[in-house]
């Protein structure tokens, strides 16, 4: 009743359940709140995968990275099983008898992600772009790492030479919501120049400006001009890097879909190709695995674990079997079986976390 007196509500800005990655502006709704859609996107991908994967990694965090050095824990007497080279001479002259060094593993690291958001990730056959996926997997994983207590810094290439932004490696809750922020935004605006993937010089500028020892996560397709497996591998040598890659299902298999207009998305050339033609399909699903296994055998050589992401699966449970790989991998240093060594294995030859 009356319902014609009452004023119409002003729309407000939210972000759509299947596309949290793509945004206009920051504050839309002119609430002066810059972190406002960031908030909503954190707040939403807290409650669909972190809230799961808290509850199915206890006990798992302490496997996952290694610390930086080791904190000295206790002072106790020499026992006849001790090593000797743990014997604190200093207290030991003091008090007269042989004292040993208790140590704990510092876990506490510094994770930097490399972010790859050049034209070729706004690809998606479906409902999920590679972009989307890409900007979840780095949110989650930085809120997974800051609720710890460990930094966390982002760089966001989006296709030039250099990098967009780069966000040193803090912790906090606001520092996550500015990492949302950047990602949102990263590439909105257009440049004069295409969005090509140079990921060679890109992790030359990660390898210069990561000094100390970090987790370095490259998030990529790793869709671009050979001659970055040499920059992979002095980065793998000071740090500990793991290639985070994106792909989609229909760059795997073409479809029988007809004649269709393809488009390069990073340098714009067209080309009209027949779908129905089988000798394509299968010149075209050749290659595709050609590229697989070139890839792998990079990952590998570099010695760099690789987690796979599907636009058609779900992240967290690509996280929970990469997490758990990790961990079975990790007990063949202090004694594991035989499924330790093929999950060492399996890293070792570069397979994906659905292997």
């Amino acid at each position: 009743m009356f319902s014609f007196l009452r004023k119409p509500k002003t729309p407000t800005a939210s972000l759509p359940a299947d596309e949290p990655s793509v945004a206009a502006s920051a504050d839309p709704s002119g609430t002066g709140a810059p972190f406002a859609q960031a908030k909503k996107w954190l707040q939403r991908l807290e409650w669909t995968v972190i809230k799961r994967l808290d509850g199915q990694l206890q006990g798992d965090y302490r496997s996952l990275f290694r610390g930086v050095g080791l904190v000295l824990a206790d002072l106790r007497e020499y026992q006849s099983h001790d090593d000797v080279r743990h014997i604190d001479w200093n207290v030991t002259a003091r008090m007269q008898t042989p004292y040993v060094r208790e140590h704990q593993e510092d876990r506490e690291v510094a994770a930097w992600f490399v972010v790859d958001l050049s034209g070729s990730v706004d690809f998606g056959s479906g409902p999920t772009t590679k972009r989307q996926l890409a900007c979840d997997t780095v949110l989650v994983l930085s809120k997974m790492l800051t609720q710890h207590g460990n930094r966390v810094g982002v760089m966001l290439f989006t296709g030039q030479a250099y990098a967009q932004s780069v966000l040193p490696a803090r912790s906090g809750r606001r520092h996550l919501l500015h990492v949302a922020h950047q990602l949102l935004h990263a590439g909105q605006s257009p440049s004069p120049g295409p969005r090509t993937t140079l990921l060679s010089q890109w992790l030359s500028q990660a390898h210069s400006l990561v000094r100390r020892r970090s987790v370095v996560f490259v998030v990529s397709d790793f869709i671009s001009a050979p001659g970055w497996e040499k920059n992979l591998s002095m980065l793998a040598r000071r740090h500990e890097v793991v290639a985070v890659r994106l792909h989609d299902p229909l760059e795997l298999t073409w479809p029988d879909s007809g004649m269709v207009l393809m488009q390069d998305a990073e340098s714009g050339e067209q080309l009209l190709v027949d779908g129905n033609d089988t000798g394509f399909r299968n010149r075209f699903a050749a290659l595709a695995q050609q590229r697989e296994t070139a890839l792998r055998d990079s990952l590998a050589h570099a010695g760099v674990d690789c987690l796979e992401l599907r636009t058609d699966e779900a992240l967290d449970q690509a996280l929970l079997r990469f997490a758990q790989l990790r961990k079975r991998a990790s007990q063949l240093n202090t004694g594991g079986g035989p499924q330790a060594h093929r999950a060492t294995q399996a890293f070792a030859s570069g397979r994906s976390v659905h292997a």
